[in-house]
């Protein structure tokens, strides 16, 4: 890809996940919705930024919800890789919160943690790729 494209797709996988961001932040301020739905927009969120890092590096990536594989891809020379070091619990909300099953519903101390986790992970994210030479003021 052209450093324009990459500028391009990087700037709309952190759009999206922006966007992410922002519905759990508004879903978890709603009482009527339950915290799983902020979660799993947490985690969208997370994943999200994490490909945009990835697409920005020009690094393959496969197709999974683990935050962790992805997470572990990035160059250890990325402080966000270090700061983040266990995304465990933001990819367990892909499937414990879309689907019913035998893991107990996330509580809203569990959504509020998630969508602060995500927020982070964003942020610090967002940081690095300016740092690294990406500028898109949509984002900053």
């Amino acid at each position: 890809m052209q450093t324009t494209e990459v500028f391009a797709e990087t700037a709309r996988w952190m759009r999206y996940a922006e966007e992410d961001l922002i519905t759990a932040e508004t879903l978890l301020a709603q009482a009527h919705i339950p915290p799983r739905q902020a979660c799993w927009h947490a985690q969208q969120a997370t994943e999200k930024a994490l490909k945009a890092v990835l697409i920005f590096l020009q690094i393959d990536f496969p197709r999974t919800h683990d935050l962790n594989v992805l997470r572990n891809l990035v160059p250890n020379s990325w402080h966000f890789k270090t700061t983040h070091p266990n995304l465990a619990k933001l990819t367990d909300w892909v499937t414990d919160t879309r689907y019913p099953g035998t893991v107990p519903e996330p509580t809203k101390a569990d959504a509020i943690m998630a969508v602060k986790h995500a927020r982070t992970v964003w942020t610090d994210a967002s940081l690095e790729l300016a740092q690294d030479g990406f500028h898109d003021e949509s984002i900053a």
